[in-house]
């Protein structure tokens, strides 16, 4: 027995593997009522700080300083496990911040959940857990050591619309025929926004291509409706305060949550978030009105999945996109605006599949990934480009060489790696190897999209340089004269989607290895 955990921006759903049903874990809030998410927010009072439904009811007290979507800072292009993040009046670094969230995660799940008793047993609760498709190697760094410092024993980690189709093939496997073999996935998060083609043959998923953008979620459509109701009362945004901006966001998202296909208008009281600046104040806005203005973010969203519908074969191998896919497989959170419905069915008709279950269905994907009587296997891919820009004519050229591309097939037990290897005579003193992940590369050989450094790696080729101890980044960069020394780089990519890079001096005898939160040395 195991769970499917899908960390979310703004809610943490869970799904349990029990003698092949996949329930959603419930848990009980402050006023006795089952909820079948967990509240991804925290709280802060001086020197203590709680999570989850805690956390919502002490800050409802007073006092209480609320913190949401702090999961967004992962997806920042520059960020480490030591980021700080603002908690009320103190600052946390998120590696911690996400861990005892978790642990406060599990905690609930042992005190106040439905889970079976049996699974609460164990002490390091076994868990597949999600990550964006598109997420960076420092993203999966601290979800995947989050969750083991919280106690989890992380059993697998699949990127989150490859386990939304697991759910999908559960539950609609009559759509898919020889002729329709693919699905796309598109997930609409608090946070993010992914897109994946999934080939499904019997049950073997093989996921062909993903797309995403880091930071487009649920989120925004808030802050658009509180921006629409800020602006229709005719306030100055100077005179809002970032907590009672923060309460307005928190109204927006639970106005938002509360539209159906039939919802006219949209109340907000913004006396109530806003205090006496907006004294007596509630304004009225059209759902029109707020669904015309969420179109583009919407349209952004098929924009950045267009590349994946093209990756869609016919039996020819000629590209012919929305022809050639079983339909498109609606989930995430944020998906539930009848907003994103319409503009997608207006695009693409009939083949769009909203999930019954869409804030779950990656959670249940996860559970049902983790049970091996289920039958299914998965292939997936890399998602990301990791490269290195080179230096070459005594430092005065930089050229860009990907290692492992979008195209590069994820290992699929813990046991395997990817391995590239790169062997050459060193022409100079130094390496200045600058590692790098972005979303993919340009037609002229240069990484497109956000940049996410990975490691800035100085190595001496010369051995007497190397056991001198200096400092590399003070020594000019020249060429060796004679014959240089036998180096090669390896590169070795994990199930997790983990690089690690090790340097040798194949003559002499010494390496260097680097990989994510930390490196060893020669």
């Amino acid at each position: 027995m195991h769970l499917g955990i899908d960390f979310g921006t703004t809610r943490t759903v869970v799904a349990v593997c029990d003698r092949g049903n996949y329930p959603v874990v419930s848990f009980m809030n402050d006023d006795g009522d089952p909820m079948d998410w967990y509240p991804s927010v925290a709280a802060q009072r001086g020197d203590d700080i709680c999570f989850g439904f805690d956390a919502l009811a002490r800050a409802a007290q007073g006092g209480w300083r609320l913190v949401r979507s702090f999961k967004r800072v992962l997806a920042a292009p520059i960020v480490s496990p030591q980021t700080l993040v603002d908690v009320g009046d103190t600052s946390w670094p998120i590696m911690e911040l996400v861990a005892r969230f978790l642990a406060s995660l599990k905690r609930d799940i042992i005190a106040r959940s439905n889970a079976p008793a049996s699974l609460l047993r164990e002490e390091h609760m076994p868990a597949v857990v999600a990550t964006p498709a598109n997420a960076h190697s420092t993203q999966r760094f601290v979800t995947l050591e989050a969750f083991r410092r919280a106690g989890f024993q992380v059993m697998g980690m699949i990127n989150e619309p490859s386990a939304a189709g697991f759910e999908y093939a559960h539950r609609y496997r009559s759509t898919l025929t020889s002729k329709r073999e693919h699905i796309v996935v598109y997930d609409l998060g608090g946070g993010t926004f992914d897109a994946s083609l999934v080939r499904m043959s019997g049950r073997h998923h093989d996921v062909v291509a993903t797309a995403g953008i880091g930071r487009l979620g649920g989120d925004d459509f808030d802050a658009l409706l509180a921006n629409l109701a800020i602006e229709k009362a005719g306030l100055p945004s100077t005179e809002i305060t970032a907590q009672a901006m923060s309460t307005l966001l928190d109204l927006c998202r639970t106005a938002k949550e509360a539209l159906t296909p039939n919802s006219r208008r949209i109340v907000i009281d913004l006396e109530s978030a806003l205090g006496p600046v907006a004294a007596g104040m509630d304004v009225t806005i059209s759902a029109a009105d707020y669904y015309d203005a969420c179109t583009p973010l919407v349209a952004r969203t098929i924009e950045a999945m267009r590349p994946v519908l093209s990756r869609a074969e016919s039996g020819s191998g000629k590209s012919s996109g929305i022809d050639d896919v079983a339909g498109i497989y609606v989930v995430g959170g944020a998906s539930a605006l009848p907003a994103v419905a319409r503009v997608l069915r207006g695009e693409f008709g009939r083949r769009v599949h909203r999930s019954q279950y869409p804030s779950a269905a990656t959670a249940i994907g996860l559970a049902i990934a983790g049970n091996p009587e289920s039958g299914f296997l998965l292939t997936d891919r890399f998602s990301r480009t990791f490269g290195v820009f080179r230096e070459s004519m005594d430092g005065a050229s930089v050229s860009f060489d990907p290692i492992f591309t979008r195209e590069t097939t994820v290992p699929s037990s813990p046991e395997e790696r990817v391995v590239s290897t790169r062997t050459y005579r060193a022409a100079h003193n130094i390496g200045h190897f600058r590692y790098v992940e972005c979303a993919s590369v340009a037609d002229g050989g240069s990484p497109r999209g956000d940049i996410t450094p990975f490691a800035d790696v100085l190595f001496a080729f010369d051995k007497v340089l190397a056991e001198s101890g200096m400092d590399l980044s003070a020594v000019p960069i020249r060429r060796i004269e004679g014959r240089g020394p036998l180096v090669q780089e390896m590169y070795s990519l994990d199930a997790h989607g983990f690089v690690e890079v090790t340097i040798r001096n194949l003559d002499a005898g010494y390496e260097t290895v680097h990989r994510l939160g930390g490196s060893a040395g020669t």
